[in-house]
């Protein structure tokens, strides 16, 4: 998809996701992560057998950095997969057993992400700046 593939007001829709899933992404959860990786990394859930601290680097990788790529809109597609990813671990795997109270807000994050996948960001990004496939 080239960056004529949105108008202004799908465009503008797009933006209004990117920043505010990506902007509560990382103040309500990744930034929190990321001031507490030296004194929690040793004891954060493992879900994939990968160590704790890998797996709060890799947490912390896809709540901060790759949501700070898709709020600028910059490789949106490809930055949205590492976040898909992480919210299908909470969702299916962490939470798999649980109730749906207990997955619902990790679903509310996986598929806003998962969308613009498949939409891109829209004209209103770096991607749009640049012609990549906004």
């Amino acid at each position: 998809m080239g960056p004529g593939n949105h108008n202004g007001v799908t465009s503008f829709g797009l933006l209004l996701l990117r920043l505010s899933m990506a902007g509560m992404l990382i103040y309500g959860h990744g930034w929190a992560k990321l001031m507490a990786f030296g004194e929690k990394a040793d004891s954060f859930p493992d879900p994939l057998g990968i160590g704790s601290t890998l797996s709060m680097a890799s947490a912390i990788g896809a709540e901060v950095f790759a949501a700070a790529l898709v709020a600028l809109g910059f490789m949106t597609r490809l930055s949205a997969v590492p976040l898909v990813f992480t919210f299908i671990v909470i969702v299916f795997v962490v939470h798999g057993d649980d109730p749906f109270g207990k997955r619902e807000m990790g679903l509310a994050y996986l598929v806003p992400f998962a969308a613009l996948i498949f939409t891109g960001a829209g004209r209103f990004s770096l991607d749009g700046i640049f012609g990549r496939g906004a």
